[in-house]
């Protein structure tokens, strides 16, 4: 139910009538969403081509206007609706401090030679035909090893980007390779904030959740690593030209010391996140290390000199159009384009939560559903919606959760069928969108609009599809006494997920039902 805004009374002031607070109806509720689309299509329809504005940043400013008018006309204060913004401001902070440290990451990891050496020592032992499927696969290792998509793409994505241009391949088939490998380890590592947040709010144990999220990613990323063995057999017989990619090794060569020394700072990135080191602590001596590795084995920079790459990025120019354009990357003020987006968009979905929109188009949703694959679908396509229209994915995952809670243990469900479902789209479609927070930083960081790589991020993409075309099939189901339905129908017994004891008695109960009327099988 919608958090209702506090009413104070005084005892020795006259009491004014008290304001009445109600939801907005549909039309109304329709009203901050359809402003904010219909702004986006003239942004990025209309006006994209004539050079004018071709930025997020005030369609989302002026349908947060929009939803705190909406919220103030059916009774809300003002303040009730900044206090609504400002907590979901202050969730994604740590986030918005990342995004400033990334920057300095970039910077430091260019300067010390370790993407430049990434991308020489690609180019030497990386083919076009395994390119692909093994780039997503080292993306995944170090995205699982860092709990972070976000680290991955800045580290290893930024340097495969460049490796791809030089073995020919499509540059938005290089950045799909790239969001799909950094998901993928970022749902599986159990110290990525998404995958913590998943199953807090589904109320499961974080191993259970990791264990169900095996069930649908783990299938789509065998599928995806396939069709990019598939397209890089193609790319190889159709665009790879060997001169461009020893012109890119030799721009490098002449411009930084390469060694497989300077490697290292990306070990370190690896070693302090397995050692569970704080997400900003380990940042940032992930910087200090690369700024050390510069300073030994690149150039001696002087200390205004390294301010100055650390915050407007460096200034790095080798001669060869497609390194420069790699390296052009990284700084402090390089990321405050992202991040005025990121507020933007966070608020925006404050602003809708507050003003009753999201209330009144689910809450009786969840009546109408009555199977297993209807309320996965509808679980899915909840936290799409959130992602695209209140851009973030703590709200695309955050929001569904207690409003399908109660309907998966009506249905005998385990929670970590529901975590699972909303990391399957809240978290696989957040970077889909140019809008949303994740959107919007790997634009920044991969040089690419979602618009241009959505249709090669084979695993963002298909993991919401699989996982409803499974459910609607009644297979890869988790029930809440432990037993899992698998892809082939078989049900057997397993171990339960962890729930609150009064959820699970609740969705034992149920379950037992089910399978006296018909409706759940029985393990074998």
């Amino acid at each position: 139910m919608e958090q209702q805004e506090p009413k104070p009374q005084s005892a020795e002031a006259p009491t004014k009538p008290e304001r009445e607070i109600r939801l907005p109806n549909l039309f109304w509720a329709l009203v901050p969403i359809f402003s904010m689309i219909a702004l986006m299509l003239y942004v990025f329809g209309y006006i994209a081509d004539t050079d004018r504005y071709d930025a997020a940043h005030m369609p989302l400013l002026c349908s947060t206007v929009v939803a705190v008018a909406v919220g103030m006309a059916y009774g809300r204060s003002f303040k009730y609706m900044l206090d609504g913004i400002l907590e979901r401001l202050l969730v994604s902070m740590e986030a918005i401090l990342i995004l400033l440290m990334v920057g300095l990451l970039i910077s430091a990891f260019m300067i010390s030679g370790t993407i430049p050496a990434l991308i020489y020592y690609g180019l030497e032992f990386l083919s076009p035909q395994v390119f692909l499927p093994v780039g997503c696969i080292l993306c995944a290792v170090v995205g699982w090893a860092c709990g972070s998509s976000w680290t991955a793409t800045a580290t290893v994505g930024i340097a495969f980007m460049t490796i791809g241009t030089g073995l020919g391949i499509n540059p938005a088939l290089c950045a799909g390779m790239v969001i799909s490998g950094a998901y993928v380890g970022d749902k599986f590592s159990p110290l990525s904030d998404t995958t913590n947040l998943a199953a807090a709010v589904s109320g499961t144990g974080l191993f259970d959740h990791v264990r169900a999220m095996a069930s649908t990613t783990g299938p789509v990323f065998l599928i995806a690593l396939v069709l990019y063995g598939f397209l890089g057999i193609n790319a190889a017989s159709t665009g790879y030209d060997p001169a461009v990619a020893e012109g890119i090794q030799t721009a490098i060569a002449e411009t930084f010391n390469i060694s497989p020394i300077v490697l290292l700072p990306v070990l370190v990135i690896i070693v302090v996140c397995i050692l569970r080191v704080p997400g900003l602590v380990g940042v940032a001596a992930s910087i200090i290390v690369g700024v050390v590795f510069a300073l030994i084995f690149q150039v001696p920079y002087a200390m205004a000199d390294l301010f100055s790459i650390l915050h407007y990025g460096p200034s790095i120019v080798t001669g060869n159009e497609f390194v420069d354009a790699a390296l052009a990357k990284g700084g402090l003020d390089h990321q405050l384009w992202t991040i005025s987006l990121v507020i933007l968009a966070v608020s925006f979905g404050g602003a809708l939560e507050r003003c009753g929109s999201v209330e009144r188009l689910f809450a009786g949703l969840k009546n109408m559903l009555h199977k297993v694959g209807t309320l996965t679908g509808c679980t899915l396509l909840t936290s799409i919606f959130c992602d695209a229209v209140m851009c973030d994915q703590f709200l695309g995952i955050g929001i569904p959760a207690p409003l399908y809670a109660d309907k998966y243990d009506e249905m005998g469900l385990s929670r970590n069928m529901l975590s699972r479902t909303l990391e399957d789209a809240g978290t696989m479609w957040s970077p889909l969108f140019p809008w949303t927070a994740c959107g919007a930083y790997q634009m920044s960081v991969l040089g690419l609009s979602p618009f241009v790589y959505f249709p090669f991020a084979f695993v963002n993409l298909l993991s919401p599809i699989y996982a409803f075309i499974t459910a609607m099939l009644g297979r890869n189901i988790f029930w809440a006494d432990g037993a899992y339905t698998n892809l082939l129908g078989k049900t057997k017994m397993g171990k339960p997920a962890a729930c609150p004891d009064d959820v699970r008695e609740v969705a034992l109960a149920n379950l037992e039902k089910a399978r006296e009327a018909g409706l759940a099988p029985r393990p074998a």
